[in-house]
């Protein structure tokens, strides 16, 4: 569409900010309607973004439609994490959480393979027979039909749980007042800023590389990228990336319930820094077969889905104590803005110094996770199976 890689990186790291804030607005949903209810509304209002992408696409302000819509398709996704989390609880029993935690990550998982890989491939093949724009705003539009139909589909079925009510009890300054303590609480913890510094420095070098790898993967040759058709990319990025990602999030939580958080906190480290050298060989020798290039994706996102099992364990051992669910959401606030951060100024990294050598620097940072991990206290019983 025209856009460089630092303007690309740039107004795409933005849209993490509704994640990175979602503690500040999450706690007064409850005061205005129900879980269910900011479901099927926010399912709706997904819809109606999607279609208004759809629309702005084809136009000659695009891009200031696109942006704008994309920021209402994530504060709206943002708000609707919030309902469901909160609705999952409440719908289902313990023992009923626990069998549907891993068909509800599976999912979660299988949604990214279709977004990163089965959409961007079939984008692909409609560009054989009409222009970017019109592919693109189909795809939109079929999206808007798909999570409308899932309102409708949701406000029909989901359950009403008698604990999913209006808590219009509670005054907003009780509420305010309980919602600073959460702040104080969490501030005044041990290890506060060696526990941010983590957060923020342990996935530096992935908030590097994200936002940059797919477009290197599709960029031309002559300026350093693989050039990969769409087709390829939606099948390298979105399907082999996912899958390695996910057994490697699988291994991952396996072996920490083993061993413990703190055992596996180095072999994770490692994991999560040193599968980059991929992306090193692929911007030097640009390989030309789809197996090798495959390979390397693979086994850079096998390496940070094992090594990101240490970030989301270390978040819930933080979180552990009195406010432990806001204390939580507060984490995955700073979890957010650790990857929307470097994403300001990736591409612009990557465009003064090619991407051959923009790989070379991700290394050079990897000394940021092995640093901040190295400064942690843990018990080292955490994590362990049967441990409490």
């Amino acid at each position: 569409m025209g856009l460089t890689d630092a303007e690309i990186t740039f107004y795409t790291s933005w849209f993490y900010l509704p994640w990175v804030i979602k503690p500040l607005w999450s706690p007064f949903l409850d005061l205005l309607k129900t879980k269910r209810w900011w479901i099927v509304a926010m399912q709706t209002l997904l819809g109606a973004a999607f279609a208004g992408v759809a629309f702005t696409v084809n136009t000659s302000w695009w891009l200031q439609g696109s942006i704008c819509f994309f920021w209402l398709l994530a504060f709206s996704s943002a708000t609707h994490d919030v309902g469901a989390d909160g609705f999952y609880m409440l719908g289902l029993k313990q023992h009923e959480q626990a069998f549907f935690v891993g068909i509800r990550s599976t999912f979660f998982r299988v949604s990214w393979i279709v977004g990163k890989g089965g959409l961007v491939a079939l984008a692909g093949l409609l560009q054989e027979t009409m222009n970017i724009q019109m592919s693109w705003a189909l795809i939109f539009y079929a999206l808007a039909a798909l999570f409308i139909g899932m309102s409708l589909y949701h406000n029909f079925i989901l359950p009403k749980p008698a604990e999913d009510s209006e808590r219009g009890g509670l005054d907003a300054t009780s509420l305010l007042r309980e919602f600073g303590a959460t702040f104080v609480t969490f501030f005044e913890k041990k290890q506060i800023w060696v526990a941010i510094a983590f957060m923020l420095l342990f996935r530096f070098p992935e908030a590097l590389l994200n936002p940059v790898s797919p477009l290197f993967l599709q960029a031309p040759k002559h300026v350093g990228g693989l050039q990969l058709s769409l087709e390829a990319f939606g099948m390298v990025n979105g399907t082999v990336g996912v899958v390695g990602l996910l057994l490697g999030g699988i291994l991952g939580g396996l072996v920490a319930s083993e061993g413990g958080l703190k055992k596996w906190l180095w072999p994770m480290t490692i994991a999560i820094t040193l599968p980059n050298m991929a992306y090193v060989y692929l911007g030097f020798v640009m390989p030309t077969s789809l197996f090798a290039i495959s390979l390397a994706i693979f086994i850079e996102n096998f390496g940070y889905g094992f090594g990101f099992s240490a970030y989301m364990l270390f978040m819930i051992y933080f979180s552990q104590g009195d406010h432990k669910t806001s204390h939580y959401a507060l984490c995955t606030g700073f979890m957010a803005l650790s990857m929307m951060l470097p994403g300001f100024f990736a591409g612009a990294l990557a465009d003064w110094v090619g991407y051959d050598w923009f790989f070379v620097i991700v290394m050079v940072s990897c000394v940021f996770p092995f640093l901040v991990a190295s400064l942690l206290k843990i018990d080292p019983e955490f994590g362990k199976k049967g441990k409490e």
